[in-house]
């Protein structure tokens, strides 16, 4: 019986070529603590008018850094949150289903998934992150432990844009809940402010999650 050797350059042509079953069954973004929890949170954050915008730009929030086995932060958030996904060898899906949970579509091709950034860049510019390092502001971009990574409908998150709840909502309002915990915990998280408009946008949208 013979044996087909393949040569290193052959073998990582090869593996380029095929893809691997990476996700079955999609997961949600990391679940956002408790409404409980995120109510108390919520009292917590200092209110705020937003500050300039003057030195923004989506540059001074480096994001897709690499994860580890050629995936970026994109990939991986499209290999957690799609169903039966395959990727390539470079981490890139190129097949799947992704259910966008603001707007209940679905979408079958990755090229039309966006991956929001559940309290936006500039927002967080306008709260605090203007006075942080680059570093700290690369791990917000990139966040994949906590509520801040989503695979959304791109029009859904072309809608958002950086507004706050205040001026825009997920037109699903049964997401309204684990959108509120999820946009309090991260400010929590990372000391950023909040405007009155925007709390009052929040407390309205927490009691769409009923009594625990």
């Amino acid at each position: 019986m013979k044996i087909l050797m393949l040569t290193g350059a052959v073998a990582s042509a090869l593996a380029l070529s095929l893809p691997a079953l990476a996700t079955t069954a999609p997961a949600a973004l990391p679940e956002p603590p408790s409404v409980t929890i995120a109510r108390a949170e919520l009292d917590q954050l200092k209110t705020a008018e937003p500050r300039p915008m003057a030195g923004y730009s989506r540059a001074r929030f480096p994001h897709w850094s690499a994860q580890g086995s050629a995936c970026n932060t994109r990939e991986k958030v499209l290999a957690r949150e799609g169903s039966y996904v395959l990727q390539d060898g470079q981490c890139r899906p190129v097949s799947g289903t992704w259910s966008s949970a603001y707007d209940g579509k679905t979408i079958s091709y990755a090229s039309h998934v966006d991956i929001d950034h559940m309290v936006p860049l500039a927002n967080a510019w306008r709260s605090g992150a203007g006075d942080w390092t680059t570093a700290k502001r690369g791990e917000f971009a990139n966040d994949l432990k906590n509520s801040q990574l989503i695979a959304v409908s791109a029009a859904s998150n072309r809608s958002k844009g950086d507004q706050s709840p205040d001026l825009w909502r997920p037109p699903l309002v049964s997401y309204w809940c684990t959108y509120a915990r999820a946009w309090t915990d991260v400010k929590f998280d990372y000391g950023l402010t909040v405007t009155e408009a925007e709390r009052a946008a929040l407390k309205e949208m927490l009691d769409t999650c009923g009594a625990e």
